[in-house]
């Protein structure tokens, strides 16, 4: 197998990873073939995954852009991923040139490539480091160094929660950074559920069995279940939603017959008081 030039070294190119794969579902080139076998496996059960995904990133830039409008522009990106074209500190410094961001991803080849990609801008960083452990990220000097935490920041828990199982306390973790956060902070989150796929609950199964052979286990939560995330934060309208119907640019983007797929799981803004 092939070792790719950008490969970081000591990176195991036999074992997939989720990033790599939703670097794959969005067109990017930082995947192996590994990645890309486990993606289409994915597929065969739910076809317009790579739909989801851009629903996922299309909401994603509307959120930024609303943080902005509210004033913010300090922004923690926690499984920030690969970095592809429109990724948060692209659109948040293209609405206001102060925007400063802190990308967090544990794995290394999103580290490494984010630091590539990052270099000489000297209001972006990334960090290596684990949504389990919020104390490492808090107390990293990537957020000491560009974030103020006494003023408001836009959190993204952006297609990163449903990696998350029940035992790893995910609840826990998202209250641990609320708890960080100044009146006023906005928590951006979006989650897979079976909610809304247009397929079967057991089709749909068979895809998250495949990220669970690859010991990345998809862990798919209910309406109710994801809003518990929002704890402590008010949901700015429309509330929890299919991400297409979160303050869509256009009424095409609203038409769940035009593309099924972009209509399952939620997305959801929370302000915290």
């Amino acid at each position: 197998m092939e070792r790719p030039a950008w490969a970081p070294p000591g990176i195991d190119i036999s074992v997939p990873s989720v990033s790599r794969i939703y670097d794959y579902y969005l067109g990017g080139s930082h995947n192996f073939e590994v990645d890309r076998q486990a993606a289409r496996r994915a597929m065969e059960f739910i076809p317009g995954l790579p739909k989801i995904m851009q629903a996922n990133r299309a909401f994603m830039r509307r959120a930024v852009r609303h943080a902005v409008a509210e004033g913010i522009t300090q922004f923690l990106d926690i499984g920030s991923g690969i970095p592809t074209f429109g990724n948060v500190h692209e659109i948040a410094q293209a609405a206001t040139p102060e925007a400063r961001v802190v990308y967090v991803d544990h794995d290394p080849v999103a580290v490494a490539h984010s630091r590539a990609v990052l270099e000489g801008d000297p209001r972006t960083a990334i960090t290596a480091a684990d949504l389990r452990k919020p104390a490492d990220i808090l107390g990293g000097p990537e957020v000491a160094g560009l974030l103020d935490l006494d003023r408001p920041v836009a959190l993204l828990l952006v297609a990163v929660l449903h990696f998350l199982e029940d035992q790893d306390d995910p609840y826990s973790a998202v209250a641990e950074l609320r708890d960080a956060l100044a009146p006023g902070s906005l928590l951006v989150l979006t989650h897979a559920s079976y909610e809304g796929i247009p397929v079967s609950e057991e089709v749909a199964g068979g895809a998250v069995g495949v990220y669970r052979d690859i010991r990345n286990p998809l862990v798919m939560r209910g309406a109710e279940q994801i809003r518990r995330f929002f704890d402590g934060f008010e949901l700015v309208e429309p509330g929890l939603v299919p991400m297409p119907d979160w303050r869509p640019d256009g009424p095409v983007e609203g038409d769940p017959e035009e593309d099924p797929y972009a209509f399952s799981g939620y997305g959801g803004v929370g302000r915290k008081a």
